[in-house]
C-alpha cells in the first residue's frame, strides 16, 4: 500500500496534473489516431492484400508507427514544458490533486491508462515486426526503390520469381540481417542524394557464398547425367526462316569439375578478364595457369570459384537482343509467319529510345508503318497479328532495357556458356598455362557434345521423339 501510495502521489498524479496541456492532449490524439489508422489498415490487409502498393506499405509499416512514437514524445514533452514553467512562476503545488481509486470515474481512468499502455507495447512490437517484414519482401526490396526496376523486371521473370530476394541476398542470422541492413542504409543514402551507380553493379564477392544460397534448394551432387538443350533461332529473310542447334551438355563433369575448386584472379569486379587460375594438385600443392597474354603483376579480384561464376543471371537475367526476340518468336509473338519481322524486330529493339515511354511508341509507330507501306494487304488481313507483335516487342526492350539507369543490351554480361559474352571462354581460350606449357583444356566436347548446328528440322529431333522447344540460348 505504501509504494501503491507513493506512486500515485509521486507520478501518477504529478502525471496528470501537467499533462492538461495542449502539447500532451495533442500528441495523445496522435498517437491515439495513428494506432486506430494502423490496426484498421492491417486488419484490411489481413482481408484482402489492402496494402499491395509498396508506397502504402511505406506508410502504414514506417510512417504511422512514427507518428505514434512521436505522439508519445509529446505527450511527455508538454508535460515536461508546464512543469518547467509552473517552476519558474514559482506555481508548483506542494500536493497534487488526489487520485481516489474509490472515485469511479478516476478509477476508469486509470484502467484506460493502463489498457492503453499495454496496447501501446502490442502496436510498437507488432508494428516493428511487421516492418521487418515488409522490409523483407520482394515487393519492397523490387518496387520501393526505384532505382532497383531493372532488377525487379528481370526477378519477376525468372526461374527464380518465387524465391524472396532475402533468400539469396540476406540469408538467417543476426549478422546477416544487420550487415544487410546497414549495407541498405548506405543505399538509402545514395537513393536521398542522387549518388547511386547507374547502372547497379553487384559485386560477386558482395553476395553471400553459393554455399550459404544456392545450395539449400540445389544441390550440385545431383546435378548427374547429361541435359539436352534446345536452340531455336530465325533468320532475317522474309520467312523468319527457323534453324535449331541442339546440344548435350555434360553436366555431372561440369559440376564436378568446377564447383568449389579452384581459386582465379580476375582484373575487376565485373569478373570479365580472368589472368590467373589456381588449381589444386591431388598430392598437394597447385599448379597456377596464366593468362599469356597478360604482362603485369598477378593481382586483383581474388575468388573460389562456385555456382555464381558461370550462373551469375540466375535470377536477373538480361538477355542480348537475339536472344530474346529469338525466345518471343519461338513462343509465337511476334508472329513468325509475319515477313521479316525478325529483321525489323532486331532494328527496332536496338534503336536509339531516351525512355522506355518512347521506345513503346516509336516501336509501335514504326513497326504498323512498316507493313502498312510494303505489305497493304496483310496489314489489312492481319492486323491484329501486326499489333500482338508490337506488343511483343516492346515486352521484350521493357524487360532487358532501361534508359534511366543506364541498362542497355550487354550491360550484364551472361557467363553461362560463350557465344554472346567469354564466359567459359574466361578460363577455357587455350591462353591460360603454366611454366610448363600446360593450358587448361578447351576442346568443346569436354562440356558438351553437338547433334545439329544452325538445321531446319534436325532429324535428331524426330529420332528422339521430341519437338524443338526454345531454350535460353547458352
Amino acid at each position: 500500500m505504501i509504494s501503491l501510495r507513493k506512486f500515485k502521489q509521486n507520478w501518477l498524479q504529478p502525471f496528470f496534473f501537467y499533462g492538461n496541456n495542449p502539447l500532451t492532449l495533442i500528441g495523445a490524439s496522435i498517437t491515439t489516431a495513428s494506432a486506430i489508422t494502423w490496426w484498421t489498415f492491417w486488419i484490411m490487409d489481413l482481408i484482402n492484400n489492402a496494402l499491395n502498393n509498396p508506397y502504402l506499405g511505406l506508410i502504414f509499416f514506417f510512417l504511422l508507427p512514427i507518428l505514434f512514437v512521436f505522439g508519445l514524445i509529446m505527450v511527455a514533452l508538454g508535460a515536461y514544458l508546464r512543469r518547467d514553467k509552473l517552476r519558474k512562476a514559482g506555481q508548483v503545488p506542494t500536493v497534487y490533486p488526489t487520485l481516489d481509486l474509490n472515485n469511479p470515474v478516476f478509477r476508469h481512468g486509470a484502467l484506460i491508462v493502463l489498457i492503453a499502455t499495454m496496447a501501446n507495447l502490442v502496436i510498437v512490437g507488432t508494428s516493428t515486426y511487421e516492418g521487418v517484414t515488409y522490409m523483407d519482401s520482394a515487393q519492397f526490396c523490387g518496387k520501393s526503390c526505384h532505382v532497383m526496376q531493372p532488377q525487379w523486371v528481370a526477378y519477376q521473370h525468372s526461374p527464380h520469381s518465387h524465391v524472396a530476394c532475402v533468400e539469396c541476398h540476406v540469408g538467417p542470422g543476426f549478422n546477416s540481417y544487420v550487415r544487410a541492413k546497414m549495407q541498405g542504409t548506405k543505399q538509402l543514402y545514395e537513393v536521398a542524394f542522387h549518388d547511386y551507380p547507374r547502372p547497379i553493379t553487384v559485386p560477386l564477392n558482395a553476395l553471400r557464398p553459393a554455399r550459404e544460397a544456392c545450395e539449400h534448394c540445389h544441390n550440385p551432387r545431383r546435378f548427374t547425367g547429361d541435359k539436352l538443350v534446345i536452340i531455336n533461332t530465325f533468320g532475317d529473310d522474309e520467312k523468319n526462316t527457323e534453324a535449331t542447334t541442339v546440344l548435350v551438355l555434360h553436366l555431372n563433369l561440369i559440376h564436378r569439375e568446377h564447383l568449389n575448386h579452384f581459386v582465379y584472379t580476375a582484373t575487376d569486379d565485373t569478373l570479365q578478364k580472368i589472368i590467373a587460375v589456381n588449381m589444386p594438385n591431388p598430392k598437394g600443392g597447385e599448379t597456377q595457369f596464366i593468362d599469356s597474354s597478360w604482362k603485369g603483376p598477378i593481382k586483383g579480384v581474388t575468388r573460389v570459384m562456385d555456382c555464381m561464376d558461370c550462373h551469375n543471371q540466375a535470377t536477373h537475367i538480361f538477355r542480348t537482343p537475339e536472344q530474346a526476340l529469338d525466345l518471343a518468336m519461338a513462343h509465337g509473338s511476334p508472329s513468325p509467319s509475319l515477313p521479316y519481322v525478325h529483321k525489323e524486330g532486331m532494328a527496332l529493339i536496338q534503336g536509339n529510345y531516351s525512355s522506355q515511354a518512347e521506345a513503346g511508341q516509336k516501336i509501335t509507330a514504326a513497326l504498323y508503318k512498316y507493313y502498312q507501306t510494303n505489305y497493304p494487304t496483310l496489314w489489312v488481313s492481319q492486323r491484329a497479328t501486326v499489333e500482338q507483335a508490337a506488343k511483343s516487342l516492346v515486352a521484350v526492350y521493357d524487360q532487358n532495357v532501361f534508359p534511366d539507369m543506364k541498362v542497355t543490351w550487354g550491360t550484364y554480361p551472361d557467363n553461362i556458356g560463350h557465344m554472346n559474352y567469354p564466359g567459359c571462354f574466361r578460363c577455357h581460350d587455350g591462353s591460360h598455362v603454366t611454366k610448363s606449357g600446360q593450358s587448361i583444356p578447351n576442346d568443346c566436347t569436354t562440356c558438351h557434345n553437338i547433334l545439329a548446328v544452325q538445321e531446319t528440322n534436325p532429324k535428331i529431333l524426330d529420332q528422339l521423339g521430341i519437338s524443338g522447344d526454345a531454350t535460353p540460348s547458352i
